[in-house]
């Protein structure tokens, strides 16, 4: 059993989507916990750049239970708001420059967490020979699988 499909919640929802086509799912806010803040936590990149707050991930996890605790509570409340995102020009080999955008450490858990629940509502819909965006796929392998 994989990390993701070991919260009640994600398993729910994965079965349900692969199982009763003709549900639908309105919202799915309300299962986002924070056993899955945790898993959205686990799966950031810890060496990338601070957000605009100047807080990196490192400096999050000091604390993490209490952390998450309270971006949970704020999310139930609907106290949570997604902080401004900071547009910053990097320059690229060609000598041309492409935006990205800087979160806090909090957005990026909030839209990871979000991302796994949608996987697991559309995966079910893929077929098997789609690789495009999709967890566990890449280019390479659409590329055997043509070459088979």
């Amino acid at each position: 059993m994989s990390l993701e499909t070991g919260i009640p919640s994600i398993r729910w929802i994965a079965e349900k989507a692969a199982t009763d086509p003709n549900f639908v799912f309105y919202t799915i806010v309300h299962y986002v916990d924070e056993n899955l803040l945790g898993l959205a936590f686990q799966q950031l990149s810890n060496n990338k750049a601070p957000g605009i707050d100047g807080e990196t991930a490192a400096e999050y996890a000091e604390d993490l239970q209490a952390n998450l605790r309270d971006l949970h509570e704020r999310l139930k409340t609907k106290q949570y708001q997604a902080s401004n995102i900071k547009r910053v020009w990097i320059d690229k080999e060609d000598g041309s420059q492409r935006p990205i955008g800087l979160l806090v450490v909090e957005d990026k858990i909030v839209q990871r967490a979000v991302a796994i629940l949608l996987e697991h509502v559309f995966e079910s819909d893929f077929y098997d020979f789609s690789y495009g965006f999709r967890p566990k796929r890449n280019p390479h392998q659409a590329l055997h699988a043509v070459r088979e």
